[in-house]
């Protein structure tokens, strides 16, 4: 096999890059890491885990359930995930369209496949809710306002695993 000369997959990180460059910032775009929340093993087996989805997409606006925020401004939201199925969108955010589709709900949410997950016993659940947090591209707002928010809900809702699926 011949060795490849260049990635033949749709580099993010380079396109995130050349995107705040185009917009003239003069820092190139730094992903946020976090050093000290290090990995560690569950507490307990997978198979005994309620499990939680975190998604970037986001209700229409004028369609969004009670108690998911509504106003100019995206906030976080935890929306019951029966409501998921053709529920949510994403038209409005940056992502790779030309080279891709979010046509399949479950490549961005996949409460269907988590469900049967569930049914197969391989989760012990799925959470009765799902989590949104908008794309403010702010490490700052995501950390200390979105993100405890997201925890908060989590917590109320018994999540044990969170699987974070940004568009």
């Amino acid at each position: 096999m011949k060795p490849r000369s260049h990635r033949s997959f749709i580099s993010y990180i380079d396109r995130s890059r050349a995107y705040y460059a185009a917009q003239g910032y003069e820092e190139p775009y730094r992903w946020a890491t976090h050093d000290d929340a290090p990995f560690a093993r569950l507490a307990q087996p997978l198979e005994e885990c309620r499990v939680g989805v975190v998604t970037t997409a986001y209700f229409p606006a004028g369609h969004e359930p009670e108690g998911v925020p509504t106003g100019p401004e995206k906030q976080p939201y935890a929306a019951p995930t029966a409501l998921a199925s053709g529920c949510v969108h994403t038209d409005d955010l940056s992502w790779a369209k030309e080279e891709t589709h979010t046509d399949d709900l479950d490549t961005y949410l996949p409460v269907h496949r988590l469900a049967e997950a569930e049914a197969d016993g391989l989760i012990g659940s799925i959470s009765p809710r799902f989590y949104g947090i908008p794309t403010r591209y702010s490490h700052r707002r995501s950390s200390t306002e979105d993100a405890p928010e997201v925890a908060r809900w989590m917590h109320e809702d018994q999540v044990d695993v969170a699987i974070l699926v940004p568009l």
